[in-house]
């Protein structure tokens, strides 16, 4: 790219007053030319500059929406309703508008699991653990935008990010602070409830229509609070969940061991969540009561599920875990289903 102080991005004034000076004082005609040709260029500029003034101004897209802020819920610690290192939770709320004034759409947001105390100190000093660390605005795009082209059905509902700082997809509920002279909050149920009090005297609990979004971990969380969101709400109003990439399957990997339920049963035994669930029997794994496949079953509100087939997540943290391949035979295949072989394919469709 050419400096921005050379010849090549200077106006074209400029290069005349060049030309001027390697030409001398001498040649009278060529000096007149020089000058004509100067004043019709300045002409030329002033004519579009004049063009520009009446020319009508582009309005602004309206998929560029406002930075939406960071509200932290009131009295969470007076509550214990705290992320991880005992910060308040947060959410972000843009208001709706003309026929979606009375519309809600709240979205989880997701950012997996800690299933151990270090895992779980290393998110107290990140967003995923702490309010502080949280961006204090965020712009709204895809289903939280505003551009009526783009996001037809919920461009003009009152719309809601409720934050993720709690490590276990808003269920946790422990209420003893500390583990091995740590503090730890485990509170993510508690986080779900205080929020979703503000919201309601806010103008949730008016709400005709409302839909309860979550990604990832979020889509875990929309599964265990679909019914309870329901509960909330006047019995009139039209309610219905969406899980979107949260489906996490409860299978074998490639070793022929249940990576991910052993995953589950750590953040499970973690968070003290065997006895939130109502499915958890007592001949179930720990890991099991965490799983989709189990909590759906007893949603009894609209529930849409979202899920690529070849969810890029599961290949690489459930299906082909590092751990369970050794020999790296996988390791291709598990970043670029284009690098897998015939016997890798099969796998996967199965």
């Amino acid at each position: 790219m050419a400096s921005p102080t050379s010849s090549a991005s200077a106006p074209p004034g400029h290069h005349l007053r060049l030309w001027w000076r390697r030409r001398g004082r001498g040649g009278a005609v060529g000096a007149t030319f020089a000058v004509a040709l100067l004043a019709a260029a300045l002409l030329l500029a002033l004519s579009y500059y004049a063009a520009s003034l009446t020319r009508a101004p582009t309005p602004p897209s309206s998929s560029s929406s406002a930075l939406v802020d960071l509200t932290l819920v009131r009295r969470a610690e007076e509550k214990g309703a705290v992320c991880l290192d005992g910060s308040a939770p947060g959410y972000h709320l843009q208001r709706g508008s003309g026929t979606g004034s009375q519309n809600w759409l709240l979205h989880l947001e997701g950012g997996g699991w800690c299933w151990n105390l270090r895992s779980c100190a290393s998110r107290q000093r990140s967003v995923l653990g702490s309010s502080r660390y949280m961006e204090r605005q965020i712009e709204f795009a895809g289903i939280l935008g505003n551009d009526k082209f783009q996001n037809p059905d919920f461009y003009n509902w009152n719309k809601v990010k409720i934050r993720y700082c709690d490590g276990a997809s808003f269920s946790g509920n422990v209420k003893d602070e500390l583990q091995n002279g740590t503090k730890f909050f485990f509170r993510g149920q508690r986080i779900w409830e205080a929020v979703m009090s503000e919201l309601l005297l806010k103008g949730l609990r008016h709400a005709k229509q409302a839909f309860l979004t979550g990604c990832s971990a979020g889509g875990l969380a929309t599964f265990i609070h679909c019914d309870n969101f329901r509960a909330l709400l006047p019995k009139d109003s039209r309610v219905k969940c969406l899980a979107d990439g949260g489906f996490f399957l409860d299978v074998e990997d490639i070793s022929r061991q249940r990576t991910m339920r052993a995953f589950y049963s750590d953040v499970v035994r973690l968070q003290d969540l065997q006895g939130r669930f109502l499915h958890c029997g007592p001949n179930m794994d720990l890991g099991q009561c965490f799983f989709p496949s189990e909590v759906v079953k007893d949603i009894t509100t609209p529930v849409f599920v979202l899920n690529p087939a070849y969810d890029a997540w599961q290949v690489q943290h459930v299906l082909a875990p590092e751990a369970s391949d050794p020999q790296r035979s996988w390791l291709e295949c598990r970043l670029d289903i284009s690098k897998c072989d015939s016997n890798q394919l099969e796998i996967l469709q199965g």
